[in-house]
């Protein structure tokens, strides 16, 4: 059994889940995004945000394979690049960062290793490209495993647990009850210890990913977002 890491391209897109290749609502302000309706004209935006990232500025993300099959994915960028990161109350991120956007593990690939690929290929990925540290717009909100993260009206359902953030040295910059904004150096992301990458599976093992749809985006309290087993 073999794995691999590979950025992501417009050659691997469409490996990425469904409702991950089909959500534009970090891509997208969300003014654009309630207008893009179809399915097929978000997955045309989503092309284009990559094509641009890559040409602009480089990787989004990493995709990790075991054999040929997706295990498990994380995405990021210059807050620059992404319209949404402008609509949470901690906003905004800081200049020398780059942010963490979301990312999920396969359920049938959870507890292997994959989690801790992800994370040392991105802090490589980024301390390479002279990048000082990694922000996120964490929630406060920790579903159990198996449990969607709620709706928090224009804010996607995608976000990391700040509690398992912080448990591998994210700090908290910007607090806030919901949508706190965390920030890890990555000088101190070379120096994880086993516990803190057991930690960070868990945090991807939690990710619930919602498809994005005109009605979750116009943020409405009775539509919880769709769940997708990462």
């Amino acid at each position: 059994m073999s794995r691999r890491i590979a950025h992501l391209t417009l050659d691997n897109v469409d490996d990425l889940p469904d409702t991950c290749r089909a959500c534009v609502s970090w891509e997208l302000d969300p003014v654009t995004a309630c207008l893009t309706e179809s399915e097929s004209e978000r997955r045309r935006e989503k092309e284009t945000w990559i094509a641009r990232s890559l040409l602009q500025w480089g990787s989004c993300g990493l995709l990790a394979y075991v054999d040929d099959d997706l295990a498990g994915y994380l995405t990021y960028a210059p807050a620059g690049f992404v319209p949404r990161s402008l609509s949470f109350p901690t906003s905004p991120v800081s200049p020398d960062a780059v942010l963490l956007m979301t990312g999920g593990v396969v359920a049938a690939h959870r507890g292997a290793g994959i989690a801790r690929m992800l994370a040392q290929g991105v802090a490589k990925d980024l301390t390479r490209r002279g990048i000082r540290a990694i922000e996120c717009f964490a929630t406060t909100h920790a579903p159990a495993r198996g449990e969607p993260s709620p709706d928090l009206g224009c804010v996607p359902g995608c976000l990391l647990p700040a509690p398992f953030l912080l448990a591998i040295g994210f700090k908290t910059i910007r607090p806030h009850r919901l949508t706190p904004r965390l920030r890890l150096d990555l000088r101190s992301a070379v120096s994880w210890r086993e516990d803190v990458e057991h930690a960070l599976e868990r945090i991807l093992g939690t990710v619930r990913v919602p498809a994005f749809t005109p009605t979750t985006a116009r943020g409405s309290a009775t539509n919880s977002p769709s769940a997708l087993g990462l």
